[in-house]
């Protein structure tokens, strides 16, 4: 009896030692992880902004120009102040969507102070639309390795 109970105790020891650590992983860099504000999977809140089209579009030319030239200035400051992940352009499509930004906050009420400062948001000529999301952490490692890719700025 003494022995079915010490090998009972022994296997159950073993099979809670390999949950344990069944699934980490063995590139895992706690410092970084906690750099980049990662969970457990590596994984973050952001806010997903989808521009679209928005209800101003009789504008004179040179002043699209300069407005998309302050949106541009907008983009490279929010980037420098490490709230603004990814930004970019999107083909013409049937939604009238424009572009997207993934903003660096959780809450969208965040992210949309950081947007109404785009001109192109206050002059209408485009509109937000605002998602949380939850994605790799790493995304901000992003702007750093671009910053060595890009040859010439916008």
């Amino acid at each position: 009896m003494k022995i079915t109970c010490i090998v009972t105790i022994l296997a159950l020891l073993s099979l809670a030692s390999k949950a344990q650590t069944q699934g980490i992983n063995k590139n895992y860099n706690a410092q970084l992880a906690k750099a980049l504000n990662a969970d457990d999977y590596g994984m973050k809140k952001y806010v997903l902004v989808i521009l679209k089209t928005g209800s101003k579009s009789d504008l004179p030319k040179a002043t699209r120009d300069s407005i998309f030239r302050g949106h541009m200035a907008n983009i490279d400051r929010l980037a420098d102040a490490g709230k603004l992940i990814v930004a970019g352009p999107l083909d013409k499509n049937a939604l009238n969507y424009r572009g997207i930004f993934i903003i660096d906050v959780e809450e969208i009420e965040q992210a949309k102070a950081l947007v109404e400062t785009d001109p192109v948001i206050k002059s209408n000529l485009m509109a937000a639309e605002y998602l949380s999301w939850y994605g790799s952490a790493a995304l901000k490692e992003t702007l750093k390795i671009h910053s060595t890719i890009e040859k010439v700025k916008p």
